[in-house]
Parts: C-alpha cells; structure tokens; sequence
C-alpha cells in the first residue's frame, strides 16, 4: 500500500491515477537471476529440498498459536520508509524468519489448515506483496532474466542457500495503478519494465508456487465510493487476472489501505456487469487481509476470522519485535 492522490468518480474509472508516495528504488549492479523454469536449478529455486530441522526447529506443536502474515510493498530504495523496505532490509528479514524456524506457505495453505511445508516443531509464515510494483518482480533487459534485487530474485536466490524455503509467497496486484503498479510495470520508465511483460510475470508467479491475490483494480479507497463501484474496482481486478491466467481461483482479498467499503460484505463477494460487452463478473474471497493487527490467529483458533486477517506491515523494526514477543510468550503457532 502506498499513499495516493485519490480522483472523484467519472465515467472512466479506468482512466484514474494515483501518485505513489516512495520515490525511487535503487539497485545494486548484479548479474541477473535466471528465469528457474527453464534451469536445472529448478529443483532449488522451487525449494523442493529436505527441509533441515536443526535450522529453529524442537518446540512443542501448539496449533493454536499466532502466525506472522508479513506486509510488503515497494522493495528498494535507500533507507527503508512506511511503505518501502531497502533490499538489505529484506534480506534482514528473510534470515531472521529462517533462522527462527519459519517456513513460508500460502494464505490458501493457511486457510486449507496446509502445513505440509512446514516440518514439526517449526512455525509457518506468510509474505504477502501488495500492489504489483515493478520493485517485487522485475526482467533486466528481456523475459526470464529476473532482477536479482527485485523481491522475486531475491527470494529466489535465498532458497538456493536455504533448505526448506519454497516459493510460497502471495502477490495482492493492481492491473490499472499508476506508477507502474500494474502487474509490476507496464513501461521502460518503470524500471525498465515492458508492458508486454505483464501477464507472463503473472503466469510465472502461478506456475511456480507463488499465489495470485485481488487488490482492485487502481488501489480505490474503498470507504469513498458507492456499492456500484466497490465491486467494479473488485470485479475489474479479478477480470484482469483472469486474462493473465485463465481460470484462476483468487481466494484472497488485501484491503487498500486496509479500509473497509461502507458496505463490509461487498469485500468479499459481489459482482459487476461491464456495460460495454453485457458481461457479469462475479467474485467471492474465502478471505479479506487487514493492513496491519499484528499476527493473526490459527485457523485452528475457534476465534479466527477469515474476513478479517491481520499482518504485520515491514516498517522499521516491526517484524523483529513481534516475532520477539511471539518466542518470550511462546504465543507462536508451532507444527506437528
């Protein structure tokens, strides 16, 4: 999520802008991480390795423990602000959570009461990127040749290092925000990213492990608008996903600025019908992302809410501090 300048309704929705707040996002010179599909490391990339419980692993299962769903937005940058986390920053976090015994899965996974990616006596955590900038996933130069700084090259580049990690990670994306938050850049001033990259970047995320998630369609604050545009701005995004990646289930929803519409359930099911071509697009989340609230509850916790899943945002020492006070409470979700 970052802070934009929000227009009034007109009969072009599709037409409105908004400004991004974090400015820049300098790279280090590296060489290109190479599109893992075509590559014998394959394998590694994916994480389908054995995971190595010595790596944080012996506690007790304790199924109804918290468990971190981690916010991310802009990557890059030189020093880390509220919605941008410098490359170093989140190769800080990437370790800290491995070392501590996290594994990554999906909101699907979590959802799913899934925990077969995380080996027992170890605890799941979730990363969630929001609004598709071109910093999370970004081509040097053409198609499969992954920007090493970019979140996706460097969690790629992590796994080969680190037993267990696999491509769990969830993408909430824009397909119509301005400054290249649009399936992670749709121009060359967006990092040099082509607009005809759009859909295969969205088509990798889904064939590798990774889970595609709605966001609107230009990052609308929700509460502003009437009934009839919450659910284009919803219906919109989801369409546009579906053209990325036919078919396509999306059971998770992130709340642009984590506000709710006056019309709460319209965050989670509702439909649109594109005048133009008579079309009705339904869509029904099986859950809806706060933007921030802390770790949120167990699936196993008669109190979980799926329509209601806190995270913590990557801001300053926040993720530090709330997987400190998970371990000296021993308030984590620990699995058998």
């Amino acid at each position: 999520m970052f802070r934009r300048l929000i227009p009034g309704v007109s009969a072009a929705l599709a037409a409105a802008t908004i400004t991004a707040c974090a400015k820049g996002d300098a790279r280090t010179a590296s060489a290109p991480v190479k599109d893992t599909a075509a590559s014998s490391a394959q394998a590694t990339a994916a994480g389908e390795v054995a995971a190595d419980p010595s790596q944080g692993g012996g506690r007790k299962p304790n199924l109804t423990g918290r468990i971190p769903v981690l916010e991310y937005h802009v990557i890059g940058g030189d020093k880390n602000a509220l919605y941008t986390r410098t490359v170093a920053s989140f190769k800080a976090d990437l370790d800290e959570v491995y070392k501590r015994g996290y594994r990554p899965i999906t909101m699907s996974q979590l959802l799913d009461k899934d925990f077969r990616d995380v080996p027992a006596g170890m605890s799941p955590v979730v990363f969630v990127f929001d609004d598709a900038s071109p910093s999370q996933f970004s081509y040097v130069g053409q198609p499969g040749q992954i920007d090493p700084n970019s979140a996706v090259g460097i969690w790629l580049d992590f796994a080969k290092s680190h037993p267990g990690w696999k491509n769990r990670g969830v993408f909430c994306m824009l397909n119509g925000g301005a400054a290249g938050h649009n399936f992670f850049g749709d121009g060359p001033k967006f990092n040099g990213q082509s607009k005809a990259w759009r859909f295969q970047k969205v088509q990798w995320l889904n064939q590798q492990g990774f889970e595609l998630c709605a966001h609107t369609l230009w990052h609308a604050r929700l509460d502003k608008y009437s009934d009839a545009v919450v659910q284009e701005q919803i219906a919109r995004n989801v369409a546009g996903i579906d053209s990325a990646v036919p078919g396509y289930k999306i059971r998770s929803f992130a709340l642009p600025y984590g506000i709710w519409p006056k019309n709460r359930p319209l965050a989670w099911a509702g439909s649109w019908t594109d005048p133009k071509s008579h079309k009705t697009i339904t869509y029904h989340f099986d859950d809806v992302m706060e933007v921030s609230g802390g770790p949120t509850r167990s699936p196993y916790d008669p109190q979980f809410n799926p329509h209601s899943v806190t995270r913590i945002e990557a801001v300053g020492n926040d993720i530090h501090n709330v997987l400190e006070k998970l371990d000296a409470s021993n308030g984590r979700f620990v699995a058998k």
